[in-house]
């Protein structure tokens, strides 16, 4: 994610952390530290409360970065690739692969919410025992306000509606029940369009009504409806690519040069006169050594161009996709690992036959839908 920074290693997938995160902290921690607190526990001094707050609104963060991290640990007990694991203002996110099966989808997409509750529970009830066996007022308030946060955490996440977990989990299981991926995938997108409009509508008729906490509302239904339209969008591009193989989707012949030209040689010899924008290298024995990309290359100073080779400026074979002419190009696309996207490779016995880029692709949509084929959803008009 774009603001983003490195702060170490969860479960063995890099950890990230926005911007937005300390500002999300720091308003936790004032809406707790000068309204609840003072409710809950009166005559304590600023102090008390301030400290009390940050300690609290650290701990919420921490409490989600656990939701974040049963999504990542689940998804590699499943053999499914994890790229990162981010927080940021709306609470976290895990970048990773596509699950290959129901049952991977619902374990990974319940774990979150399951520990959020779990969580939750566990706060409140060692919240009510602090109070009741030691009369620790201010420190029992926090982990109650801490575990009712993560119980609402849990159910909101429930709601049936992606990108929410519950979204996930009502996809897995239309998955399950009909074994058709791409329709359950229309369904739970479908269902977050309608759910993020209810949010945000529900949200500014709050805001109106004078609570400042509505336009929040807003933001996230208005999140979740982008999101889902998205994955909508990606549910029918999966089913318009139904059986295609990717040798009916690539351009060949390629324009592809030597990975020892030096880049100015590559530049005038090869990519001038490339209609593509990502150029496939070759080594000396004609096989496939990575890809380059024009904006790349044109960031290059004038003055290292004659010096640097074009592989030192590429990306490496072992970090681009790569498929077969006769593999399934929805398979293919599944297949991408978190962070590696097109263009894609099409490589025959150790040589390079083609290329999919992101166009072909959508050509090749279009083609189908000309054609009358599976690239319209059903029961759209034609049908």
């Amino acid at each position: 994610m774009n603001g983003s920074v490195p702060i170490g290693r969860v479960v063995g997938v890099p950890l990230r952390m926005h911007w937005s995160v300390p500002l999300l902290v720091v308003l936790f921690a004032y809406g707790l530290g000068r309204q609840t607190l003072p409710v809950w526990t009166p005559g304590r001094s600023n102090a008390v409360y301030t400290l009390a707050s940050v300690v609290g609104a650290l701990l919420l963060m921490g409490s989600l970065l656990l939701h974040e991290t049963a999504h990542a640990a689940t998804a590699r007990r499943s053999k499914i690739s994890v790229e990162d694991v981010t927080l940021w203002a709306l609470g976290g996110m895990t970048r990773m692969g596509r699950p290959q099966s129901a049952g991977a989808a619902f374990a990974v997409a319940v774990s979150g919410p399951l520990t959020s509750l779990v969580i939750g529970g566990a706060a409140v009830g060692a919240g009510i025992g602090l109070d009741s066996l030691l009369g620790w007022a201010v420190p029992a308030a926090v982990l109650v306000w801490l575990g009712w946060a993560n119980l609402f955490l849990g159910v909101f996440n429930l709601l049936p509606a992606s990108p929410l977990d519950g979204g996930r989990v009502l996809q897995a299981l239309l998955w399950w029940r009909t074994g058709d991926r791409d329709r359950a995938d229309r369904a739970a997108s479908r269902s977050g369009q309608v759910m993020g409009v209810l949010l945000a509508a529900l949200g500014w008729v709050s805001f109106l009504r004078g609570s400042s906490g509505g336009l929040w509302l807003v933001v996230i239904g208005l999140f979740i409806t982008f999101v889902a339209g998205a994955e909508r969008q990606r549910a029918v591009l999966q089913t318009g690519l139904r059986g295609v193989r990717v040798a009916d989707a690539m351009s060949s012949p390629v324009a592809a040069g030597a990975d020892w030209l030096s880049v100015r040689r590559f530049i005038e010899e090869v990519a001038v006169g490339s209609r593509h924008s990502a150029l496939p290298l070759l080594d000396f024995d004609g096989r496939p050594s990575g890809v380059v990309h024009v904006r790349g290359l044109a960031r290059i100073p004038e003055a290292q161009r004659d010096a640097l080779r074009v592989r030192d400026a590429a990306t490496p074979l072992e970090r681009c996709a790569v498929a077969a002419p006769g593999d399934l190009l929805g398979e293919a696309l599944d297949a991408l690992r978190p962070g590696v996207g097109l263009p894609l490779l099409v490589v025959d016995a150790d040589r390079l036959v083609g290329i999919v880029t992101a166009k072909d692709v959508t050509r090749l949509v279009e083609r189908q839908a000309l054609r009358g084929g599976g690239a319209r959803e059903p029961g759209s008009p034609g049908e």
